[in-house]
């Protein structure tokens, strides 16, 4: 009978010790596999279609991480991208509420518009900021820089309270945090950090109604009956979010079909359970070294003030983590164990 650990260990054998998922996740043996094979079929000139067929793999894969039907998932190549999207939604002078020092994907779009005022608060108080004149929320679950997690639930009820829409990255949270996307107006996430695929793709979840977005990207991919969609204008949109799908990073989705098999066979709840086991782990062990770590309680990330400057170091022996701010980061996702933490606060002790 295959368990978590039989799983993990027939995909992944790292030569390093990688705390880094935060940045990238490591890429499943079965997924290298489905890549190279789509490699070969691009090589050869064999037909494509089955490629097209694990677009819409990851779709249904995705939609069931998130709780959602595979009609409201859109897929993209980046969250930046759908973000736009969303700004250019947007009356002008519009409130858009963010939190300080949030990932600059997220936030950067809403800038970009010049005539929309984004407030940005601390994380903490993100909930109790939301005001009547409020159009907008727009948050990630998880913190990029220290693993903070945010109070989603306040934020949602603060957000109805006051007739705003939320927008959730979930780029740290999909794949070892369960989510419920249902619950926010927008969620986006890319596949190539905790689902653990290529680089090239993102989703974003819709509410049924588009939440009022115009398909600015359209092209043939967003049309109803797509390959009937390729020359002129897309006389039918897709009914479903995939009118906002931009035309597919092929390779890429044949690697994230497998990266998703793998979280669905072991479960996103046995995953958040392994992964943040590890992150209390280490933070114990911190302790023990005088270190006081940003509190994030519940994150699989765990950031050290002052130690970010340890990560060549590190590196160079065969630790990988990250320096953000002068903050020493690691990340723990489902291929690591208690041998990575401890061989990292050994090296911290030296």
């Amino acid at each position: 009978m295959e368990t978590f650990e039989s799983l993990v260990r027939a995909e992944f054998a790292p030569e390093h010790t990688f705390l880094n998922t935060a940045s990238n996740g490591l890429l499943p043996a079965r997924t290298v596999t489905a890549v190279q094979e789509a490699l070969r079929m691009r090589a050869e000139g064999r037909p494509i279609g089955s490629l097209y067929e694990d677009a819409e793999r990851v779709r249904a894969a995705f939609a069931r991480l998130a709780g959602v039907p595979a009609e409201r998932v859109a897929m993209g190549a980046s969250v930046a991208e759908y973000g736009g999207l969303i700004a250019a939604s947007l009356p002008a002078g519009a409130e858009v509420l963010t939190a300080e020092a949030d990932f600059s994907s997220l936030v950067n779009p809403f800038h970009m518009r010049g005539d929309l005022k984004v407030r940005a608060v601390p994380l903490e108080r993100i909930a109790e900021s939301v005001r009547p004149d409020t159009a907008l929320v727009a948050v990630s679950a998880v913190q990029s820089a220290d693993g903070r997690l945010a109070d989603l639930a306040a934020v949602r009820e603060a957000a109805r309270t006051h007739g705003a829409r939320t927008y959730v990255d979930a780029s740290q949270s999909a794949g070892w945090l369960p989510m419920e996307a249902g619950s926010h107006d927008f969620v986006a996430a890319v596949g190539f950090k905790w689902l653990m695929g290529p680089h090239g793709n993102a989703f974003l979840v819709v509410p049924e109604d588009f939440g009022g977005l115009t398909p600015l990207l359209a092209g043939w991919v967003a049309g109803e009956l797509p390959w009937e969609s390729c020359y002129g204008p897309v006389e039918e949109l897709a009914h479903s979010a995939r009118r906002f799908d931009v035309s597919p990073s092929l390779l890429t989705y044949a690697g994230l079909a497998a990266s998703l098999s793998l979280i669905e066979e072991l479960g996103v709840d046995a995953v958040h359970a392994h992964d943040v086991a590890l992150a209390d782990r280490f933070r114990s062990g911190l302790a023990d070294l005088g270190h006081t770590p940003i509190p994030s309680p519940g994150s699989a990330i765990v950031s050290v003030p002052r130690l970010g400057v340890r990560q060549a170091e590190l590196s160079e022996s065969g630790i990988e983590v990250s320096d953000r701010a002068g903050n020493l980061r690691a990340a723990f996702h489902l291929y690591n164990t208690t041998a990575d933490v401890d061989r990292l606060l050994t090296a911290l002790s030296s």
